[in-house]
């Protein structure tokens, strides 16, 4: 297991930029794709895409983002990089039924954001949950998923 404690900085910085290029014709550039969720924590254990697991001890001061250099030598090098985003698309049937479903997702504490009359919620779990949550909406007709 690697032990990664700091950001060296970021992919696109010059100097880190042309070491990554000339690893990366060498086939020596791993990935540690993480999610939303994952790259707003400091400590967290995750393998690369070439299966080096890496265990994370970040300071309270460091962010991860896409791109984020966290080991860097003459062998290889491991870059963050993000994964896409998940949203499910909510439809409400009418304006009382959109009131009831923005109130259930604030309740929930679901990070939402908005699509003309459709309601986005971002998935930072099993979908499964967020479907089961929504099951009496559903069942009545009060919303639809809008992304079927």
């Amino acid at each position: 297991m690697l032990k990664l404690t700091d950001i060296l900085g970021l992919s696109t910085d010059n100097d880190i930029g042309e070491a990554l290029h000339d690893l990366s014709h060498r086939d020596a550039v791993e990935l540690l794709h993480l999610d939303r969720y994952d790259m707003q924590r400091h400590r967290l254990r995750a393998e690369t895409d070439k299966g080096t697991v890496c265990a994370l001890a970040l300071r309270r001061c460091e962010h991860l983002q896409d791109g984020s250099v966290l080991f860097l030598d003459q062998e290889r090098a491991i870059v963050v990089r993000a994964l896409e985003e998940r949203w499910l698309l909510l439809e409400p049937r009418d304006a009382a039924a959109a009131i009831e479903l923005g109130y259930h997702a604030g309740n929930l504490h679901w990070r939402v954001k908005f699509d003309g009359e459709r309601l986005a919620v971002a998935l930072e779990g099993p979908e499964q949950a967020y479907l089961d949550r929504l099951k009496d909406f559903f069942g009545d007709g009060r919303a639809r998923r809008a992304d079927d």
